[in-house]
């Protein structure tokens, strides 16, 4: 298959969307960016790589990197976790207080705000004022990339305009399902949301999830198969908010979105996909991303279904 060719067809398809969409306003950082920016990596488990588009572009990961904190703190904690934060859809916003609230603290899944918030908060009780920089770590390991950091501009502004994660995490502490000091857990929760990456760098960091749990670029057992497995129908049911069953229906891959503009997927046995478009639709997904991932899907004939 000529994934340059399709690559090239993508791109030439999705022009006429971006100018749809909007930027985030309520994490004012994240609007200093170019608004019709875009960029596809494609890297397959034997290592041939294709990209399009402003690639080498670093941008904030945001929601994406509840991936990786999540599958740290399953890698620790086992099945224990899932007695803090479940595994269903929660079919609402992704920063919801109502049903946090009428679930008494216990949120629906780990990639929405208040469940990633308590899987942090399950990594600060081990690795306490380093888990931020064990997750870093992790992603670094993951990618092969040992010169990412945080944008401070990104997390000074998640830190000064984040209400409604605090307010999360404080219903959570009521309900006592945070265990340690909030201010640490929300640092560390906006520290690993402001990482910086671009699309060839993201792709290769999911690799693993690929691949069986093996990062094929390292020959790594990361995680067991059984982990991958379950992580991977995460995504697919719950990586893209209450938008989550649209992206399944319409791109048929496991994937996880940010409101940075970034949507990783993956095609179990075969490779990892990243795009990047930053203005975003209803739901806090990339516009642009989920039309250039479901142009592929249908073009390639590859997905899950």
């Amino acid at each position: 298959m000529n994934y340059e060719n399709i690559l090239k067809e993508i791109y030439e398809e999705i022009q006429p969307y971006l100018e749809q969409g909007h930027l985030p306003d309520y994490i004012p950082a994240l609007k200093n960016v170019k608004a019709d920016d875009f960029a596809m990596s494609l890297i397959t488990l034997d290592g041939q790589e294709h990209h399009i588009g402003c690639c080498d572009k670093k941008f904030s990961i945001q929601s994406i990197s509840k991936l990786f904190s999540f599958t740290i703190a399953l890698d620790k904690y086992k099945k224990e976790l899932y007695k803090r934060v479940g595994h269903e859809p929660s079919g609402n916003p992704f920063n919801s207080l109502v049903q946090l609230e009428y679930e008494k603290g216990i949120p629906r899944n780990p990639f929405i705000n208040a469940g990633a918030i308590v899987t942090t908060d399950s990594l600060v009780s081990i690795y306490k004022e380093k888990t931020f920089e064990t997750i870093l770590e992790f992603i670094k390991n993951s990618s092969t990339c040992q010169d990412l950091e945080i944008n401070e501009e990104i997390y000074e502004s998640e830190l000064a305009h984040g209400f409604r994660n605090f307010a999360l995490i404080n219903m959570m502490k009521s309900f006592n399902n945070i265990d340690n000091d909030i201010d640490l857990v929300i640092q560390s929760y906006f520290k690993q949301c402001s990482i910086m990456m671009n699309t060839k760098q993201l792709a290769k960091s999911i690799l693993f999830l690929a691949n069986h749990g093996i990062n094929p670029l390292t020959n790594e057992q990361v995680i067991t198969v059984s982990q991958a497995k379950r992580i991977n129908s995460l995504m697919l049911t719950c990586g893209h908010y209450d938008a989550s069953g649209d992206f399944a229906f319409k791109v048929g891959l496991p994937g996880k979105s940010g409101v940075g503009g970034g949507i990783i997927a993956l095609i179990p046995q075969k490779m990892a996909l990243c795009v990047y478009s930053p203005k975003l639709n209803k739901q806090g997904n990339s516009l642009v991303g989920t039309k250039a991932l479901e142009l592929f899907t249908t073009k390639t004939g590859l997905s899950i279904f």
